[in-house]
C-alpha cells in the first residue's frame, strides 16, 4: 500500500515538508498508522546482543529522521528493533538554508545538507524523559556549526554527559558532510583525543554505555586502517558504516541537475555498495573484533542481507525506509527468520 498508494502522493511535495507531515501524522493518528502500515513481527529468534544490549531485532532506524527525540515511540511501533535519534547539539541551531534536501528518484537516492538542524541538547532530554522503555535508543551526537575548533571535544562531552542517563548508546557522528571542519573531525589524532576524552568520562559511570563513531563512506584504505586502530587503541564498542558520501560518480540523474542542487550528502542505493565494502573491509581488517552496524542504500531485503554478509552485527534504514515504507522492516526481518 505504501508504494502504490502512500509514496506516489507524498513525493508530489517537497522533501522536508513531507517529513514534517509524516511526523505530524504519526504522533496525531499512531491508530491509523497500524491500519494502513504492516504489522510488525515480532519473534525471539530475531533478538541478538550486540556490545552488552539485547536488541528485539537487528534492523534499526538510523540518525537524521528523529532528530529530536520526538517521535522515538511511534517509530518503534512500526517494527524497528532500535532508533537512533539525533544529530543532537549542545545549542539549537536552524541548520542550513532550505532548500536542502533532494530526492533522486532515478536513483532511488537523496542529496541532504540539512546542517545538524536539530531543537538541541535540552529540548531532547526533555523528551527522552518521555521514553516507555519499548525501544533501544541510540544517541547520535555533534557539534553546533558555530564552535570553535578548540572548542569541538566540549561540544561532544557536554552532549554525552546530559544525554547518558536517557540513551542505551551513543554514535559520535564525525562524518557528515554538511558541517564545517568536515576534516578535522576525521583526523586520526584529533578523534583519538576526541574519543578519549569521551572514553574518559564513560568509565566514571557505573555502568558506561557502548560508544560507537559513525564514519563516511568515502575514507580510503589507509583511513579505514586507521580506524581499525582506533578502536583497538581506545575500546570503543564498535562503528556504524556508513554516513552519507560526497561521491556522484554513476548517477543517473542528469549533471544539470546534480549542479542545480549543489552540495550535500549522498544516501540511498547509490552508495550501497561502497558502505558494503568498507563493512567487509573493516570486519576483514580487524579478524570482526567489533560490531558493525552496517547502514547506506539498503532497500531491500538482499540488500540487507549483503550488510550482515560483509560482517554488520546490525543494519540501519533510512533512505529505504522513506522509498520502500515500513514494509522492509517486515521483509528483513522474516528473511532473517527463513535462514
Amino acid at each position: 500500500m505504501y508504494k502504490s498508494l502512500i509514496r506516489p502522493v507524498l513525493f508530489r511535495f517537497d522533501p522536508e515538508e513531507v517529513h514534517h507531515f509524516t511526523f505530524g501524522f504519526l504522533k496525531k493518528f499512531p491508530g491509523l498508522a497500524k491500519i494502513f502500515l504492516p504489522k510488525p513481527i515480532e519473534d525471539k529468534r530475531l533478538e541478538r546482543e550486540v556490545f552488552g544490549i539485547k536488541f528485539k531485532n537487528p534492523v534499526g532506524l538510523a540518525a537524521g529522521f528523529d532528530k529530536n527525540a520526538a517521535l522515538y515511540n511511534e517509530l518503534g511501533a512500526l517494527g524497528f528493533g532500535f532508533v537512533e535519534i539525533g544529530t543532537v547539539t549542545p545549542k539549537a541551531q536552524p541548520g542550513n538554508p532550505k532548500k536542502r534536501l533532494f530526492r533522486l528518484i532515478q536513483d532511488s537516492g537523496i542529496i541532504n545538507r540539512m546542517g545538524f538542524n536539530n531543537d538541541g541538547l535540552a529540548a531532547a532530554v526533555e523528551q527522552l524523559k518521555k521514553n516507555k522503555h519499548k525501544i533501544i535508543i541510540g544517541g547520535n551526537i555533534g557539534k553546533n556549526t558555530a564552535t570553535a575548533p578548540e572548542n569541538y571535544t566540549a561540544d561532544y562531552v557536554e552532549c554525552f554527559k546530559a544525554l547518558h542517563p536517557f540513551v542505551d548508546y551513543f554514535a559520535l557522528n564525525v562524518s557528515c558532510p554538511n558541517v564545517s571542519s568536515h576534516a578535522k573531525l576525521e583526523d586520526a589524532e584529533y578523534l583519538y583525543e576526541l574519543i578519549s576524552a569521551i572514553q574518559d568520562i564513560n568509565k566514571s559511570y557505573p555502568k558506561p554505555k557502548p560508544v560507537l563513531l559513525k564514519i563516511a563512506p568515502d575514507l580510503n584504505k589507509t583511513q579505514l586502517d586507521e580506524i581499525v586502530e582506533l578502536v583497538a587503541k581506545t575500546k570503543i564498542e564498535g562503528v556504524i558504516a556508513s554516513n552519507t558520501s560526497i561521491n556522484r560518480e554513476g548517477l543517473k540523474t542528469s549533471a544539470a541537475e546534480l549542479e542545480i542542487i549543489g552540495k550535500g550528502g549522498l544516501s540511498g542505493k547509490p552508495i550501497r555498495d561502497r558502505s558494503t565494502e568498507v563493512i567487509r573491509y573493516l570486519a576483514d581488517k580487524s579478524g570482526r573484533s567489533f560490531p558493525i552496524i552496517g547502514v547506506g542504500g539498503i532497500h531491500s531485503a538482499d540488500d540487507a542481507m549483503e550488510k550482515f554478509e560483509a560482517g554488520a552485527s546490525l543494519v540501519q534504514l533510512y533512505t529505504g525506509f522513506i522509498y520502500e515504507g515500513p514494509q522492509l522492516i517486515r521483509e528483513i526481518n522474516e528473511r532473517l527468520l527463513e535462514r
